[in-house]
């Protein structure tokens, strides 16, 4: 059954990942939430852009004075106040929004955080705070490149343009200056079978984008997932290759 990109996040409703069995081979020395605490003290006002259902933000960002957090889904949104019952003394408001129509305030905020999300530019710089900062972490074009040439589609891979580097362009062109990007190479070796497939099952990896530019969910094809797994099973699990980018940028 095919299914849109928002109906895809109504049905997954979080974003916990703690089940799939895995280990992470990292490549490069650039982290997401160290380059949030470099640019943020316990005073600052934050918006985390995509935020799911708040598992990564309640676990891993630095202590701020505050923490607004949106996401598209009602029912990510809903598991994120769940989750929130679970760390009392997080300063976090999570509340229903699309990235491509923020509705704050001019200048209100210290910092905004993206992480695996669409953004832009233009109404991130509005209501970001003279000086303030932009952090973001990416799946890039290549993400998966093996498995996306199997299954013949997946996130990103007929853009004419990388993400990475029309994310760069787009801030650049909004006004933001200080712009770095780097390319972030992570290994992950999942333990069995069943660890891969949930991973594919839970995220938008092979998703396909139609002639009307639509974006849908596939179901996942045994065949071709078991002749990913015979080429790429090793003594450490079965690897996948993973290319994300960094962004940080001031305003």
């Amino acid at each position: 059954m095919k299914k849109n990109e928002l109906e895809f996040y109504e049905n997954v409703g979080n974003w916990d990942f703690s089940m799939i069995d895995y280990e992470k081979e990292i490549l490069t020395n650039w982290d997401y939430y160290k380059k949030i605490s470099e640019n943020v003290d316990e005073h600052s006002l934050c918006l985390d852009l995509g935020t799911g259902a708040g598992e990564n933000i309640l676990k891993h960002y630095p202590k701020v004075g505050m923490i607004i957090a949106t996401d598209f889904s009602k029912e990510m949104i809903k598991t994120a106040n769940q989750n929130l019952k679970k760390y009392p003394t997080k300063n976090v408001k999570f509340i229903m929004m699309d990235n491509l129509n923020i509705t704050f305030p001019k200048n209100i905020f210290d910092l905004v955080s993206a992480r695996h999300t669409i953004i832009d530019a233009y109404q991130i710089h509005n209501c970001l705070r003279e000086n303030g900062t932009i952090v973001i972490r990416g799946v890039d074009k290549d993400d998966c490149l093996e498995l996306k040439k199997i299954f013949k589609r997946g996130q990103g891979q007929y853009d004419t343009i990388s993400i990475s580097d029309l994310d760069y362009a787009n801030l650049k062109e909004a006004g933001f200056r200080n712009i770095e990007k780097v390319q972030i190479v992570v290994n992950e070796y999942y333990k069995a079978e069943k660890d891969l497939m949930a991973l594919l099952l839970k995220t938008p990896i092979l998703e396909r984008v139609t002639k009307n530019n639509e974006k849908e969910i596939l179901p996942i094809e045994k065949d071709l997932f078991d002749k990913y797994v015979k080429q790429f099973k090793t003594d450490r699990g079965i690897l996948l290759k993973r290319l994300y980018y960094g962004i940080t940028a001031n305003k």
